[in-house]
């Protein structure tokens, strides 16, 4: 695919690439002179123990952050600061930590708010739900009902979030997010506060994501078992630094990795 502001780029290439970046808060650095790269088809985790800087590293990728030094580079313009809004319509979609998502408003609903960058009719015309707009809502509303069939939340597309259980609205969330059309996703804690069952429909769909839709990923998850079984990649940080970078089976035998992240498990 090729982006409209931007080279051809293909599996394996590098869509997403951080460069140098810091960033602090008063006297606290967050983030100490991180880099890495995102190729465009991975799935690219993020891990580290509490406190590690993996939500500010996302934060920064989507503009919600500005870095204190360095850049990210993505579909090849360099961007030192990016607003949330021109990531969005680059191409960059967003998960969070803690559900966000509009709890009085149906599944349905939801999903059709993700569409909303792509809607091109203005509000006058939204709002008479006629001629082109018209048109414009029943092609988005088919989008989103592909999705909804993809993520297996038919009996609930005209449920409140809201009373949905937790497993459910983070489903929700994921489809929303899936309603732009990403380059890149990404994928803050997909896995938090889920049992067993939920974890595995989680990783499921994450996978199917990636391979049926082609979708990049950076991913933060604790869940060592998910990082090892869906990364192709894992990137480790620590007090904000970056202490490794490799395969999952490379970054599992690291002995920085062990000590700061892994002891329990090798210790």
């Amino acid at each position: 695919m090729r982006a409209p502001d931007g080279p051809l780029i293909v599996k394996g290439d590098v869509i997403l690439s951080v460069e140098n970046v810091s960033l602090g808060f008063g006297g606290v650095k967050a983030l100490n002179d991180v880099s890495f790269e995102i190729q465009k088809g991975e799935i690219r985790a993020i891990i580290g123990p509490n406190g590690a800087g993996k939500t500010s590293m996302l934060n920064c990728i989507n503009g919600f952050y500005h870095p204190t030094e360095g850049s990210i580079t993505f579909k090849g313009q360099r961007r030192p600061k990016m607003r949330p809004s021109e990531a969005a319509r680059g191409g960059i979609a967003r998960t969070f930590q803690n559900v966000a998502l509009f709890k009085g408003m149906t599944t349905l609903d939801n999903l059709m708010a993700g569409r909303s960058l792509k809607m091109r009719r203005g509000l006058l015309w939204q709002a008479l739900r006629a001629g082109p707009a018209m048109r414009e809502e029943v092609e988005h509303r088919e989008a989103v009902e592909e999705i909804i069939d993809f993520l297996e939340i038919q009996a609930i597309r005209k449920t409140p979030v809201g009373k949905l259980p937790y497993g459910l609205q983070k489903r929700v969330e994921l489809g929303r997010a899936l309603a732009m059309e990403p380059d890149v996703l990404l994928l803050d804690e997909p896995m938090a506060g889920m049992n067993l069952e939920e974890k595995e429909d989680m990783c499921r769909f994450i996978l199917d994501v990636n391979q049926q839709y082609g979708t990049t990923i950076a991913l933060i998850e604790h869940d060592m078992g998910v990082v090892m079984d869906l990364s192709d990649r894992v990137v480790v940080l620590e007090y904000g630094r970056k202490i490794a970078d490799g395969t999952p089976a490379e970054v599992k035998r690291d002995e920085r990795v062990i000590a700061a992240y892994l002891g329990q498990q090798h210790g």
